[in-house]
């Protein structure tokens, strides 16, 4: 019996509570949409702002609340600087990724160039003979002299006499392929 007399008086405590939010958000909102349009001045924006700020004071014990206007006027302020404050960063974010893009895209000039230096690379490692080729890729690839020596069949000494050798004849054959002096 005592039970649902408790839930009761909850129930009814809930209905007026309830009564008196719609009261204040009737009210308050606005000035609540006002208070933030004047700060993120989109209408839209601000609605749904104030629906946030709402939404917040909903869930607050007003009982704790001295002067429910200053309150919303002061959540007000904070959801629109909050708002602010995310769309700047989020600006920052969306032109820094921006930027990042239109530095990696090369232009189609530069990939042909690129691909052209790749082709006259290409032609010269195919006029040096398997040893020297083999010890200019694996040596440019990371590896170490003894790999180097394994891989060629040379003395570990030798390998960087042969790829001295190596790099000057590629140099030689390069420059002359390009048109240019040594």
């Amino acid at each position: 019996m005592e039970a649902q007399a408790n839930l009761a008086i909850r129930s009814y405590r809930t209905e007026k509570e309830l009564e008196s939010f719609h009261e204040l958000f009737t009210a308050y909102y606005p000035f609540v949409v006002r208070q933030i349009t004047r700060i993120v001045k989109d209408q839209q924006i601000a609605e749904d702002l104030a629906q946030d700020v709402f939404l917040s004071f909903y869930h607050t014990d007003r009982t704790v609340i001295d002067h429910i206007p200053a309150w919303l006027s002061k959540a007000s302020l904070y959801a629109a600087y909050n708002y602010v404050r995310s769309e700047k960063r989020r600006n920052r974010r969306e032109e820094r990724v921006a930027s990042e893009q239109t530095l990696a895209i090369p232009s189609s000039e530069q990939t042909w160039l690129a691909q052209s230096e790749i082709d006259q690379v290409r032609d010269v490692l195919a006029e040096l003979d398997e040893r020297e080729r083999t010890l200019l890729l694996m040596k440019f690839s990371g590896y170490a002299y003894t790999e180097l020596a394994k891989a060629t069949g040379v003395e570990t000494g030798s390998v960087g006499t042969i790829l001295a050798r190596a790099k000057k004849k590629f140099r030689s054959i390069y420059m002359r392929m390009r048109g240019e002096a040594e």
